[in-house]
């Protein structure tokens, strides 16, 4: 445990930066799971819709650095490969 009062500090902070970080981490899950949905029932639609929301929330997340880049990028590429796959 930490003694010094500024570790302690650092320590909560660090308590809820991950708490937080999780929330966002699983709003992003939700987010791609919803597209993946929309995508296999074969609603165009609300596919695009959900699509942009959800590149937006993933380049969010990635430049404040709760997830990789690369990261982002392999779920926006995938993503983007399986709507064209429907679309066309």
């Amino acid at each position: 445990m930490a003694n010094h009062k500024s570790a302690t500090k650092v320590h909560s902070q660090s308590i809820k930066r991950r708490d937080h970080n999780r929330q966002l981490r699983s709003r992003m899950r939700g987010a791609l799971k919803s597209v993946r949905t929309a995508i296999d029932a074969g609603d165009t639609a609300k596919a695009q819709k959900t699509f942009r929301s959800t590149i937006s929330l993933i380049d969010n997340l990635a430049g404040k650095g709760v997830i990789h880049p690369n990261a982002a990028s392999r779920h926006k590429s995938r993503l983007t490969k399986r709507l064209v796959k429907v679309s066309a």
